[in-house]
This record gives C-alpha cells, structure tokens and sequence, in this order.
C-alpha cells in the first residue's frame, strides 16, 4: 500500500554548469523537474511509500527521467511512454546572485497527452494520499479531464486530496486558472497554497484570510507558504504561525515541493498540523541550500538531525 501518490509531468532540466545566460553556455547539467515528482521524493526520502503516475515519450530523456525518479525510491510502475510524443524539455539559467528563469519546452509533450484511459484507479486509491498540483491541468484539456476524474475517484474511496495550486502564468492565464483550480479547493482535505495563488484564487492575499475562507470551504488542514518567512497553517482547531529555518539561500525554485513534501509526511504520520508546517519548513530550507529541485532533498537520518537542532520551532 502506497502512502501518497501524485501525477503530472516532469521534464529534463538543462542547467548552465556556469553562472551565465544560456546563450554563452557551452556545457549544461542535466537534471529533472516536475512539481509532483519533486514531492513524491521529497515523501520517500523521509521514508514513506510514494508513486508517481505520468507519461515520458519513448526516448532517451524519457528513460533518463524515470530512471533519476526511481532511483529516489520512487515507484514509476504506472508511468507510460508514448510513440508519438516527446519527453518534455525546460532549461534553466542561474546568473550572479543567483537571479534564476526558465524557458519551457513542453507543448504537445508525452505527459499533455495524459488521459482518464491512462490511470490505474485500483493503483491510485491504494494510497493513503493523492497529491495534486495546479500544473497538471494547465498542460492540456485532456489533463484537466484527468485531474478532476482522479479527484472524484479518490473522494469515491475516501482518500486524503492534497493540493498545492502551483499557478504557472507561463502556461495559462489568471483567469483560466480560477475557473479551473478554485472548484478543486472545496474537494480538497490539504490545501498547501502562497499568497500571490490565495490572492488569484479566493481575492485574498493575507495569510490568515486565506486559511480562514479555505476552512469554511470544508478543508481540513491549510498551509500558507511565506518563503523565508516561514508559513501560516491552520486548522478546526486554530491558526499557527511557524518560522522558517534559516539557511544561505543558493537557489529558490523546488521549495514549495519541498514544503509539501514535509507538510505530507507529517500527515502520514499522524502529527499535528503545526508539527507538519514545521517538516514542510525544515524541508523547504533544505531544498534552498542546494541548487536543483532535489538535489538538496534530505534522507530521514539528516533530517532528524537538522531537527534536533531546530527542536524550537516545533514548540
């Protein structure tokens, strides 16, 4: 029995092995990235049982990619490829200061192509958990259809939804992704939102609002993620504040997987939801200390000892 499983796509990451725009770079690291897979390792290095359920065109960066996801203890069992579409492509630069951007390379990929056809429902609500993100079904319709079908399976079988909305304003506009994601908010048992999606998706944009209004929706527990300012959470029984753990910062983009992945794990651990900010926290600084999305990801061991040293904030 699986403890979470997720889906959505994940691409091949190019990187620039120099800090410089990609139009002088010569050589580049190749790494993966995708929200779901990011939190479905995230929730296996601290031990638990996770899947991720996608698709990769059948191609070399297609077998790339499932070889890097499983090779995290991730199982890839249910991952498809496809004939007729590729492994989708995303390159990163990382100048001085460690400003970052993105180009994607993803329409019409393998993991667009997603359908309902294509889940494993017994696979899917073996699991405690189905995280979701707001990426999948700005990728085509297709993935929305496959979206809200997973959802309504998983509520059939009284299953934990999770969901991080995850507004990529690269791949639908703000009003698309209101009329798509807000009716997903009142399915879900974990909303793992930030202030800018809060602002799109409810018209707030104060931490405590957005809990407040995503409870009276019917969820049960709800993080709002501040960055280096920690996150709010809540719950029926109140609203908390937690501190981010401080770190140098190299390179911001996977800490909100990463928070996910923490918040997840207390879920299936059966703690508090003040305790669960805190993991989603500890993660989060760990995903920031190092560049890549999970490069930085720790295994159990390392995280409890980062723990230790950090025992206050779980007060």
């Amino acid at each position: 029995m699986l403890d979470l499983v997720t889906l959505g796509e994940t691409m091949v990451a190019f990187i620039p092995e120099e800090k410089e725009y990609i139009r002088y770079a010569k050589t580049f690291a190749k790494k993966t990235a995708g929200a779901e897979s990011n939190v479905a390792i995230g929730v296996a290095k601290l031990g638990h049982k996770a899947g991720w359920i996608s698709k990769v065109g059948k191609d070399e960066l297609g077998e790339f990619v499932i070889r890097e996801v499983r090779g995290e203890g991730v199982d890839t069992s249910r991952v498809g490829r496809s004939e007729d579409a590729p492994t989708g492509v995303m390159f990163k630069q990382v100048l001085t200061g460690n400003e970052t951007s993105v180009n994607y390379y993803r329409k019409n990929s393998a993991a667009s192509t997603l359908c309902p056809e294509d889940i494993d429902i017994d696979y899917l609500t073996s699991a405690k958990i189905l995280h979701i993100s707001g990426v999948t079904p700005a990728l085509s319709e297709s993935c929305k259809e496959t979206i809200n079908y997973v959802v309504d399976k998983a509520k059939e079988k009284g299953m934990i939804i999770s969901f991080d909305p995850n507004i990529r304003l690269k791949l639908w506009s703000k009003e698309e992704a209101k009329e798509t994601l807000k009716p997903l908010l009142a399915k879900s048992d974990i909303v793992l939102t930030g202030l800018d999606e809060g602002e799109i998706l409810l018209g707030l944009n104060d931490g405590q609002a957005i809990i407040e209004e995503l409870l009276s929706l019917g969820v049960k527990q709800v993080a709002v993620k501040l960055g280096a300012d920690g996150a709010l959470v809540g719950d029926e029984t109140g609203i908390n504040k937690v501190e981010a753990t401080k770190v140098t910062v190299v390179d911001n983009i996977g800490a909100g997987d990463a928070f996910s992945a923490g918040f997840l794990s207390g879920v299936i651990e059966g703690k508090a939801t003040k305790e669960c900010g805190a993991m989603g926290c500890l993660m989060g600084a760990f995903a920031v200390s190092s560049f890549g999305d999970i490069e930085g990801l720790p295994d159990r061991e390392a995280f409890e000892r980062k723990r230790t040293k950090t025992a206050d904030i779980y007060r």
